[in-house]
């Protein structure tokens, strides 16, 4: 299998007539072209990639810079592996193995700032007297997760977040299904407990 090309920091313009990188045969068919060079394909896998890891690694880390970085060299370690991609290991839990890996080794390091992580979307802040409640409620979610050990944030991110399934979180983890369940299921009894505690306490 060829070598890719240097990776472009400026992405082409997208592929006119790719399918829809959302679909199993569609990201196939942009690996494979990924995997023989074409620099287009990468950056379409890029573009339906990139939101969902952004917002994963925010979640994790907690800092936009962090995450950004975070997201920018998993990418850059997606396109060297490449060559030895092998397709009987879905494409997804390969990418967020490698994003994972990456977020832990960034979260291993002093975090400089603490920042609001929005679900869904990356965070922009909020004017208006009409937002506040939504706001505080969405700080207290973050929050909330922040205080979850990694583990847990990170399964419970996968698996409700996500959306991956537990084989494809085992495939990112390397943990088993029945650890990843255990994690996800504290980690949903720890956010309750927290978030009832957290409202209580706004209301008072």
């Amino acid at each position: 299998m060829s070598k890719p090309r240097p990776l472009q920091l400026v992405k082409p313009a997208p592929l006119s007539d790719a399918p829809d990188p959302g679909s199993g045969a569609a990201r196939s068919l942009l690996v494979k072209a990924a995997q023989r060079g074409d620099v287009r394909a990468f950056a379409e896998l890029v573009d339906a990639y990139y939101a969902r890891c952004l917002r994963f690694a925010m979640h994790m880390l907690a800092n936009r810079g962090d995450a950004e970085e975070a997201v920018q060299d998993t990418f850059v370690r997606v396109y060297r592996a490449l060559p030895g991609y092998e397709e009987r290991e879905s494409f997804e839990p390969w990418l967020f193995r490698i994003l994972a890996n990456r977020c832990r080794s960034a979260g291993a390091r002093e975090r400089r700032r603490s920042e609001f992580v929005e679900f869904g979307e990356v965070p922009e802040r909020v004017t208006g007297h009409r937002h506040d409640e939504t706001f505080a409620w969405r700080e207290e979610i973050s929050r909330a997760l922040l205080a979850l050990p990694a583990e847990q944030r990170e399964a419970f991110l996968m698996r409700h977040v996500e959306d991956l399934t537990y084989d494809d979180m085992a495939i990112a983890t390397g943990a088993g299904i029945s650890a990843l369940k255990m994690r996800v299921k504290r980690a949903c009894d720890a956010l309750k407990i927290r978030l009832t505690e957290d409202r209580g306490a706004r209301r008072d």
